[in-house]
């Protein structure tokens, strides 16, 4: 199990309290030389001070002169994160003023990450992770095991890859070379499925800004939502299509029991293990008395016993134990371990978007689960489970911010080939990614294939894109769409960032928009996102003439120019050109319309010079650790239901050591997640339970 260097709550066997005692006697030896006085002051006084604190200069309103010594910053661990973050990116000192030399650079950064692991091990706290409810996806997953319903509750175009068949068998580790798949969001007939006639689902719930739909802090639960939860719980009971075909414990729950026996006994006897799997743990006597109660006295008032039980179990599923998601109380003292239960909760959710199932619980309830051994079993079980869908259903989607692919409309003149029928090629593109993505998960892969693969799935009609921008006309099932899985001799495509999907969607109508592009790429595959542009700034004027005869880049240089700009573009610029010679479909070009050549040179982090998007790759390659804790740290925050916080950081980086001890391997960076103390703890006030 990894260890941890950030307290010694988090110690569990002899081998990590090794590597952990080391770890402190160095960083011991390293503050005892005192860092900051030797390196980091003298640095700071020698590039930085001149627009952070001279003379009153105060670029981000940050005053380095005011850091009179290393405890001052410890202080303040999340200015020390900002620092190493700007630092390590070559974001600072800015282009205008004197690099840092290499050696003084990853000095200053490795001195100032043991500034931060000591100051939050001095602290000994993580984040806390608010009370919240279900979203919809989650809420949808959970009725249907609940009841093993085979059939959706309602509509998700949330969910935005529909499976026709049954292709995703995780417990192969082996994807098929054909798969049958249609787009929900951009085809209306998509949404036409096996689901519960006349079942309304409440609001969609959005995806948080560079985040999820699973975040605590915006999961709340209004008593106007309250009450429609409680309409949906009975409109999911009284749907016609609620019965015994569509429902797996209709029998053992719902069916009128032979015989006149004890009938609040047997009433009680059905109840028990409904609600431990409703409740997601143990209930008392006390609880099963109370509904079973409920159930007798509408039977006692004329209703049947089916419809009896269906009435408890429609209050069951607006109670808060199967509402909300949450770590029982703590002692507000520090960071305590999860609960069994609570372990297994987190861990259901994480993976499969709904409760944990009996095994699971099991495990959980016996203690066993909190042993590292017998967790690592459970991560194994899960991930070869057909539930592990709805992980590649929710997570990659949203991190790679598809969605914005739904508005994505190019001009019909410049490019007619990617309108068909009433449908557009976007449906199509937004598979791409995803197939990718449940390749390197079900086939265990490096996650570095998401930055360069040398294979894909397309459809005929993605194919001829890729290949002469649709002028070859195929027949195009709108529902049921199939996609090859094909081989990629050109490293020009294969992997997400030159995905069709990723390229259109950072595009306007009728250009490519460099800024968007370099934007979504610091923000989803570096895990650093801008901050928002000023509200003056005016956006590029479209078919001017004054500036037809223009390349992108040099319209764009007035942006530069500002001072409030220049910053961001820095950082964002070489990114978005980077890309530009695909056009705002994807389509490969070395010309733009004007005859003007392409530019996309570079340089990344100020590090790696590029001339190609073969060399960006490879530039990126040479950031896999980057890359990997970028990505690390989505997963965490997607696993967690919150913001990841400077006190994660070291467990951060634990989890990107384990994932490259083991090849980058997705399931490799899964188990390290789930194993992680952020993921196996809680620090809670003391009565956080609703």
């Amino acid at each position: 199990m990894p260890g941890c260097c950030q307290s010694l709550p988090f110690l569990y066997d002899r081998r990590s309290h090794m590597r952990t005692l080391l770890i402190l006697l160095l960083a011991t030896a390293s503050v005892t030389a005192d860092p900051f006085k030797e390196i980091v002051r003298p640095v700071f006084a020698k590039h930085c001070v001149k627009c952070h604190g001279q003379d009153g200069k105060l670029k981000g309103k940050v005053n380095l002169l005011q850091l009179k010594n290393g405890k001052q910053l410890s202080a303040q661990p999340e200015f020390i994160q900002d620092l190493i973050a700007v630092l390590d990116a070559g974001d600072m000192p800015p282009e205008s003023e004197p690099a840092l030399e290499s050696k003084t650079r990853d000095r200053l950064v490795k001195e100032l990450k043991a500034m931060l692991n000591a100051a939050v091990g001095t602290t000994k706290s993580l984040a806390h992770t608010p009370i919240r409810r279900m979203n919809r996806f989650q809420y949808n997953n959970a009725v249907q095991d609940l009841f093993q319903l085979n059939i959706d509750v309602f509509a998700l175009p949330e969910r935005m890859m529909r499976e026709h068949g049954v292709y995703f068998r995780p417990e192969t580790g082996k994807m098929p070379d054909q798969v049958k798949v249609g787009s929900r969001p951009l085809g209306k007939s998509q949404l036409i499925g096996k689901r519960l006639h006349g079942v309304a689902p409440f609001p969609q719930d959005l995806r948080a800004e560079h985040g999820f739909d699973n975040r605590g802090d915006h999961l709340t639960l209004s008593p106007l939502l309250l009450e429609s939860f409680f309409r949906l719980s009975q409109s999911i009971l009284d749907s016609d299509d609620f019965g015994p075909k569509s429902c797996g414990i209709w029998k053992q729950f719902f069916a009128e029991p032979a015989g006149a026996g004890d009938l609040p006994g047997t009433i009680r006897e059905r109840l028990q293990p409904f609600l431990v799997r409703a409740f997601r743990g143990p209930v008392t006597r006390e609880i099963v008395d109370r509904y079973a109660l409920q159930a007798t006295r509408r039977i006692e008032a004329g209703e049947s016993f089916t419809a009896a039980m269906k009435g408890v179990a429609a209050a069951a599923m607006c109670s808060p134990r199967f509402l909300y998601l949450f770590d029982g109380a703590g002692s507000g003292t520090g960071v305590e371990e999860l609960t069994g239960l609570e372990l297994a909760s987190r861990l259901s959710f994480f993976l499969w978007g709904s409760g944990p199932d009996e095994a699971l619980l099991a495990v959980a309830q016996d203690g066993r689960l909190r042993e590292p051994a017998m967790l690592e079993e459970q991560v194994d079980r899960l991930l070869r489970d057909r539930k592990m869908k709805r992980f590649t259903d929710s997570f990659p989607a949203q991190w790679l911010q598809l969605e914005r692919i739904i508005s994505s409309v190019p001009d019909q003149q410049r490019y007619p080939g990617f309108y068909f029928a009433k449908y557009r090629l976007s449906m199509h593109m937004m598979l791409e990614p995803l197939l990718l993505f449940e390749t390197i998960l079900v086939e265990n892969r490096p996650i570095l294939d998401l930055i360069d693969s040398d294979y894909s799935y397309r459809s005929a009609a993605l194919a001829n894109w890729y290949g002469d921008q649709g002028r070859t006309k195929v027949r195009t099932p709108p529902t049921t769409i199939p996609f090859d899985r094909v081989s990629l001799t050109n490293r020009n495509e294969g992997g997400v960032i030159t995905s069709a999907a990723v390229l259109t969607m950072t595009s306007s109508a009728a250009r490519t928009q460099p800024i968007t592009r370099g934007a979504w790429l610091s923000a989803v595959i570096f895990n650093n996102p801008p901050e928002p542009p000023p509200a003056d700034v005016p956006p590029l004027p479209e078919n001017d003439k004054d500036t037809a005869h223009l390349t992108i880049r040099e319209r764009l240089a007035a942006h530069r120019d500002r001072p409030d700009c220049a910053g961001c573009h820095t950082k964002i610029d070489p990114l978005g050109f980077a890309l530009e010679n695909y056009d705002p479909t994807g389509f490969w070009r070395d010309k733009y319309e004007n005859d003007r050549p392409v530019d996309m040179s570079g340089v990344l982090f100020r590090r790696h010079k590029f001339t190609n998007v073969l060399e960006f790759k490879d530039a990126i390659l040479k950031e896999k650790d980057r890359f990997t804790r970028a990505f690390a740290k989505h997963l965490l925050a997607y696993a967690l239901g919150r913001e990841i916080t400077p006190a994660d950081a070291p467990a951060l980086d634990e989890i990107v050591s384990g994932a490259i001890a083991d090849d980058y391997r997705l399931q490799s960076l899964i188990k390290q997640i789930v194993l992680s103390p952020p993921f196996r703890h809680k620090s809670n006030p003391a009565n956080p339970s609703p």
